[in-house]
């Protein structure tokens, strides 16, 4: 493919082909902090505006340029951040050193996709590929104005391989520094799958993977190969395909529902509580069991009915969740806010006082419920908290304090004065 008319060579210059007052393409270039004098750089062609020109300049391993759909530019700019230099056969990708399967299985603590290596990969170059069978002649130069997308692939690859390598210049790296792609056994053609086996590896029908791959659902990593219109999967990304279903947060959370009535165990165990507590309020009761009567199913009676199920709800939420337990989550959250924030004023150099410290909307939302549902035991372990604060980081009183009383005036639900009322009770007379 020409690429002449793109200065692949200059990031600025590729951006600024694609911008434009009038709109319509785009064009952006970054550079690669994690390794110096590399960036990544996109634009939209100038002259087939649904085509794109994606570039990767790497300081060791030189340069990657692809034509692709414009409205994948952006998603390939970003698949390139990070230590992914090449991606061949269905997201196989290289590193500069290591072949990886595509990325599939996440890893939550790492906040990143498990790296898995390819068993016996080894790197194919320009060099291993151009041989005596390889006639530059043969090759063809494509225009993008008259390039055919669904056009299929050329059968002598080789070919335009041996006709790009003799319009190389002669400063450029050498052929053997050229990577082409990977071969690995379980990449071989007798080692690939296709949907039988891999709905079966995935614990699914045959039908059900289809129909995921035909609406793009649940993650079908694409094949690393398609034959005569079979798409064609390595068995090890099968697995990987198969091991992230069975780890991903339906999966785990399947495994905790009641048998009973599909609900998580938790609530199946909260449902047959109130159920129980309900039977005896209605049944149980002579003076209630009446009101089944046709002459007492008034609309005020059904109220009065319903008002004290709620009630008995309202006054037992203790065994729905603890709020002691509750607490003392609340106030190591709390805590924990406070140690954050107080190490940021010191990495920042700031020798100021502290007036007071941020805490996170969800952990002051939780303080709120507590206030609002258990008071008494919000009221003893604001209590704690600032004591803690006080003995264990060095946090002066006044400051905890503040930092509560802020937290509650941007995300509390009560009304103000209630909540002002309260905390007048609950702070420590000398921090106010």
């Amino acid at each position: 493919m020409d690429d002449e008319h793109i200065p692949v060579d200059d990031p600025a210059a590729i951006e600024a082909i694609g911008r434009h007052e009038e709109g319509g393409t785009w064009g952006r270039w970054d550079r690669e902090r994690s390794v110096d004098d590399s960036w990544l750089a996109f634009t939209t062609d100038p002259i087939r505006q649904d085509l794109a020109w994606v570039v990767r300049h790497h300081s060791e391993h030189g340069r990657t340029v692809l034509l692709v759909r414009d409205n994948d530019a952006s998603p390939w700019h970003s698949s390139w951040w990070g230590t992914q230099l090449l991606f061949r056969q269905g997201g196989y990708w290289w590193d500069g050193t290591n072949w990886h399967r595509p990325d599939q299985v996440w890893d939550a603590p790492s906040e990143r996709y498990d790296h898995r290596p390819v068993k016996a990969a080894i790197t194919i170059t320009a060099a291993d590929l151009l041989d005596d069978n390889a006639h530059p002649d043969g090759g063809r130069l494509l225009k993008v104005a008259n390039f055919d997308l669904d056009a299929p692939p050329p059968d002598t690859w080789n070919d335009h391989l041996a006709m790009w390598a003799s319009r190389r210049p002669r400063d450029a790296r050498p052929l053997s520094a050229c990577v082409v792609r990977l071969s690995a056994p379980e990449l071989a053609a007798d080692q690939l799958i296709g949907v039988p086996e891999m709905a079966q590896i995935g614990n699914i029908a045959a039908s059900t993977l289809r129909a995921y791959i035909a609406r793009n659902q649940r993650d079908v990593p694409p094949p690393q190969a398609t034959i005569n219109g079979r798409n064609l999967w390595a068995r090890p990304v099968a697995e990987d395909w198969a091991e992230e279903r069975d780890r991903s947060p339906q999966s785990a959370a399947a495994k905790l529902n009641s048998s009973d009535d599909n609900l998580p165990v938790g609530l199946s165990e909260l449902r047959q509580r109130l159920a129980r507590r309900f039977f005896g309020v209605l049944w149980e009761r002579p003076d209630w069991r009446k009101r089944w009567a046709l002459r007492f199913r008034t609309e005020s009676a059904v109220h009065e009915v319903a008002d004290e199920l709620a009630w008995s709800v309202a006054d037992n939420t203790g065994s729905i969740i603890d709020p002691h337990d509750l607490a003392v989550t609340i106030r190591h959250a709390i805590l924990d806010e406070f140690a954050a924030g107080k190490e940021l004023d010191e990495s920042l150099g700031d020798s100021d006082p502290a007036i007071f410290y941020g805490i996170v909307t969800p952990v002051a939302k939780m303080l709120d419920w507590l206030i609002r549902h258990h008071p008494l035991a919000a009221h003893d372990v604001i209590g704690e908290i600032i004591g803690d604060a006080e003995r264990r980081l060095d946090i002066p009183r006044d400051v905890s304090a503040q930092s509560i009383r802020t937290a509650l005036g941007l995300d509390s639900q009560l009304p103000r004065q209630a909540r002002l009322d309260f905390l007048d009770r609950a702070l420590p007379p000398d921090s106010r």
